[in-house]
């Protein structure tokens, strides 16, 4: 009995230990929801903001986000035409660098995917398509041009899709003339299923997996609708018509990655789009719940706390206010002016923007009645837009401004 107590507990601690090395990290943390699975974080900065731990730059000039693992810090970068995925320690010094295909020829050429990490290997796309696997050592274990492979056209603000893993597949969406979504076998590249067009014409955002009724649904952006993909096999499950909720009709940008809770989604987008929230039904199209002009965020992304979605809107391609929207309702509860719009991020009930213009950081208390900020500072050091999206991990604040990245210390009592 005692010798089947133990081969119990070491299969128990095995099979963690699996599932703890499994773990996807990539585009805005779990779910790719934007929220942060910390805690103990500090309420309030110094007027001059956190504590700096270091600061680099040589990345390579890029708009893309850090994937943190416990091995190591993963940012890509654009250098002399070529894109490039760099691993640094947790201190902040280079481990290694490797080339994995070329920057866009369209606007905005830099480095703009977020590597995904799973399992030990990273998957990233080159500005021209490259879809490439990497070991966590610095290897180039396969790659293969999906938008080659699929006669597909490089979009008008370059290819800004980070690769979703679901189970053995690596998802990509070249929305080419032979195929609209791909799986790729993650050891070695190989298609396992192809979703037929939908529609020509990637857009911008990046994927989210959910599981509905039982099934695990990748969920998407088409030219016109909202769609839903099955990942096992890729067949589409459902569209919502997205396109229809706007008063004007004509050619959009899909760029942030939808929100979603117990059956609901909302899905938000600038360019003059209207947001709006749907509600998945089993076996048939998703259905109507609300829609709202104020839930219009250009390149910064929204988050969901409580029954509450904060976002920036996209006024112009100059400016845009911050905004609060309920959950359930789709009512605005405030649209504040705050230097000019930007992402967000949140983690341990605290919300965190970066303003896109001047770097502005600042840490927000949520509340449905106002904006409360708390404290900010400034990132002064890098060039370009302030589009990188920031990342908490382990009490520490990334943040990326072109070829420039920091770690600043949020963790309380350090």
């Amino acid at each position: 009995m005692k010798t089947l107590f133990k081969i119990s507990i070491l299969l128990f601690f095995a099979a963690l230990i699996t599932t703890t090395s499994a773990q996807q990290a990539g585009w805005r943390g779990p779910g790719r929801s934007g929220v942060y699975n910390e805690t103990g974080l500090l309420k309030s900065w110094p007027s001059s903001g956190p504590a700096l731990l270091w600061e680099i730059t040589g990345i390579g000039n890029g708009y893309s986000s850090v994937t943190v693992t416990d091995d190591a810090i993963y940012i890509t970068g654009a250098h002399d035409g070529k894109d490039f995925l760099t691993a640094l320690t947790q201190d902040g010094k280079t481990k290694w660098k490797v080339e994995y295909g070329k920057i866009g020829t369209k606007n905005y050429p830099e480095s703009r995917c977020t590597p995904t990490y799973y399992n030990g290997k990273l998957f990233v796309i080159s500005g021209q398509g490259d879809l490439a696997c990497i070991s966590k050592d610095g290897k180039l274990l396969w790659t293969v041009n999906h938008y080659q492979k699929y006669d597909a056209t490089e979009q008008r603000f370059g290819i800004s899709e980070s690769p979703l893993v679901v189970d053995n597949k690596v998802i990509a969406t070249p929305a080419g003339r032979k195929a609209f979504m791909v799986a790729f076998n993650i050891e070695n590249g190989a298609v396992i299923w192809e979703t037929p067009v939908i529609e020509e014409g990637a857009m911008y955002a990046n994927p989210l997996l959910i599981e509905f009724n039982g099934v695990k649904t990748i969920v998407t952006y088409s030219q016109k609708y909202i769609v839903g993909i099955s990942a096992a096999d890729g067949k589409v499950l459902w569209k919502f018509d997205y396109e229809s909720v706007n008063d004007e009709h004509r050619g959009r940008n899909h760029i942030n990655t939808p929100l979603y809770r117990d059956g609901y989604i909302a899905a938000g987008n600038g360019y003059g789009q209207t947001g709006v929230k749907i509600k998945l039904n089993p076996g048939k199209d998703p259905s109507f719940v609300w829609k709202n002009p104020n839930f219009n965020p250009h390149v910064g992304g929204m988050v969901l706390l409580g029954n509450y979605i904060y976002n920036s809107t996209h006024d112009n391609n100059n400016m845009g206010r911050w905004v609060c929207i309920d959950w359930n309702t789709g009512e605005t509860k405030w649209i504040t002016q705050w230097n000019n719009k930007g992402s967000i991020i949140a983690a341990d009930g605290m919300l965190y923007i970066y303003e896109e213009k001047g770097g502005n950081v600042a840490l927000i208390r949520p509340d449905p009645s106002k904006l409360d900020v708390v404290s900010s500072f400034k990132i002064t050091k890098g060039d370009g837009p302030h589009w990188a999206h920031m990342v908490i991990d382990k009490g520490r604040l990334f943040i990326r401004h072109g070829d420039y990245l920091a770690a600043f210390s949020i963790k309380a009592g350090k």
